[in-house]
């Protein structure tokens, strides 16, 4: 007898939805999600969607009825519970639109639990589109498979952002003028950490001093030449993962 096809297909199409899943209750999917299922997927009643809420996991569900503006799901088998990410903070200074959207698509890729943007003196921007970049970092939970969208934080200034730091969070302050080794720094310290990535001018000489003289800072060096705000923000929270986070434990189930 030919083998039973595992369901859900691993091709389900994944999205998160704003209400708690629960099994056994109707979830209705109206919007850009609706039109997604059921124009660009073209899901039919029975087909297998792959749903998180942010909040118990991720579920298998069965469509029920697809029309013109929603498409109603019924929650089948829960899949996974939600995932505990590492307890990492990504704090980029934000950058040219089209640049920064890379930073938070790679950020969420890469799995940090929270994006704190700011705004320094030699920034090109100083202003996010909230709603398009949580759209950004949804979209990209989505494609990667995680169960718990990291906290999208709203910009504040650099001083505002030093001056509510927890103490007992290292900030890795990526300094362009060098600093200790990346990652013989972060493997020293075990706690909960932030990566402080500066702006496409980079900081000002008082900013530096700021940050510097900061308790929590620690400056530390990507290598011997100067990257781009994106490239830095991606480099040191994949090597972060690496060293720290949950890269040292095995693929997924």
């Amino acid at each position: 007898m030919p083998a039973t096809p595992a369901w859900p297909p691993r091709s389900s199409p994944r999205l998160f939805v704003s209400q708690p899943v629960e099994s056994g209750a109707a979830i209705t999917v109206e919007g850009n999600a609706a039109h997604y299922l059921g124009k660009v997927m073209r899901t039919q009643p029975g087909d297998a969607v792959i749903v998180c809420d942010d909040l118990t996991g991720e579920w298998a569900c069965r469509v029920l009825e697809v029309s013109k503006r929603s498409v109603t799901l019924q929650p089948a088998d829960r899949l996974r519970e939600r995932e505990e990410v590492p307890d990492l903070w990504l704090c980029p200074a934000l950058l040219k639109k089209d640049r920064f959207d890379i930073v938070l698509e790679k950020a969420t890729e890469l799995g940090v639990r929270a994006i704190h943007p700011f705004v320094a003196r030699r920034s090109v921007a100083d202003k996010l589109n909230s709603s398009r970049a949580r759209n950004i970092v949804t979209e990209a939970a989505e494609q990667c498979a995680r169960t718990a969208l990291p906290r999208l934080h709203e910009p504040v200034r650099l001083t505002a952002l030093l001056a509510d730091w927890p103490p007992e969070r290292a900030l890795f302050f990526a300094d362009e003028l060098g600093g200790e080794p990346a990652a013989a720094a972060i493997t020293a310290h075990s706690g909960p950490a932030a990566l402080l990535i500066g702006p496409e001018g980079g900081f000002d000489d008082a900013e530096r001093q700021a940050i510097a003289a900061h308790p929590a800072a620690r400056a530390i060096t990507l290598g011997p030449r100067i990257l781009r705000g994106e490239t830095a923000a991606i480099a040191a929270v994949a090597l972060w993962m690496g060293c720290m986070g949950d890269w040292r434990s095995g693929g997924p189930e």
